[in-house]
């Protein structure tokens, strides 16, 4: 037997599918929403942290600019310190030039002329005075030139401002300070050296062929010789300064001097 539904089922249907909608777009929305507000988070966060980030970055940059403003001001110091060295190097290396210079001044000023003034400035002396002639400026500027702690000296000017001849003339040198160097006197010969005898004494005996003999080189252990003896200890015989053109067999023969051990002879 055939049923037949006469409820409306078809109204109900379509109910029941309204009332899903409506679920499914709550929860679409509510999905959204809980969507937005975890993206806004995240954003927040993010931005949360470049501002942390920043903020390290500023102090960071804060404490180099005040280590940079440091490092300067030790940088001047240290200019400062090390101007103040060279300062004292060169005062501690020209502390005894004015002594000289001044015992130079006294030395080398002739007797005809007078000074009146000194000015240095650096390695310049400038000087004033007052000369009898031309003649004494120039006498004056040669032994300027000779002195070892004065250099080169510049003649600026030299005048006579009262018109006679026999009055005396204003003159002004600018003299080239220096240091002297060391000489041939300070020069000491280097161990082991041969020592030559003087020519004068090689020459003052003639050979028996009546020619002038010609000096001999002495062998660098003469001084050695001489030490040992002046130690007690016998010393060797040194070789007699011989003409060249004398033979060996007319040289005299020297004795060694032969000492005791007490210092009697023996």
């Amino acid at each position: 037997m055939a049923k037949i539904n006469l409820l409306p089922w078809r109204a109900e249907r379509r109910e029941r599918r309204k009332r899903e909608f409506f679920t499914h777009l709550g929860v679409a929305a509510v999905a959204a929403i809980v969507l937005v507000l975890l993206w806004g988070f995240w954003v927040s966060m993010r931005i949360q942290n470049q501002n942390n980030r920043n903020a390290y970055l500023k102090a960071q940059i804060a404490q180099l600019d005040s280590k940079i403003t440091e490092i300067k001001n030790l940088q001047k110091v240290k200019d400062h310190l090390l101007a103040r060295k060279r300062i004292v190097e060169k005062l501690q290396s020209s502390r005894s030039q004015m002594v000289h210079l001044l015992d130079q001044i006294v030395q080398t000023i002739p007797s005809g002329a007078r000074l009146t003034s000194l000015k240095q400035q650096g390695d310049k002396l400038t000087l004033d005075g007052v000369a009898q002639s031309n003649a004494t400026v120039a006498d004056y500027m040669r032994k300027i030139e000779a002195s070892p702690w004065m250099g080169p000296a510049a003649l600026q000017w030299t005048r006579n401002t009262s018109g006679d001849s026999n009055a005396p003339y204003e003159f002004e040198l600018v003299v080239t300070l220096g240091t002297p160097k060391a000489t041939d006197k300070d020069q000491v010969p280097a161990a082991g050296s041969s020592v030559v005898a003087p020519a004068s004494a090689a020459t003052a005996a003639p050979s028996a062929g009546g020619t002038a003999a010609k000096p001999v080189a002495l062998p660098s252990s003469l001084p050695a010789a001489g030490a040992a003896s002046a130690a007690g200890k016998p010393a060797a015989s040194a070789p007699a300064l011989l003409p060249a053109s004398a033979p060996a067999a007319r040289a005299p023969a020297v004795p060694a001097a032969s000492t005791t051990r007490g210092g009697a002879r023996s």
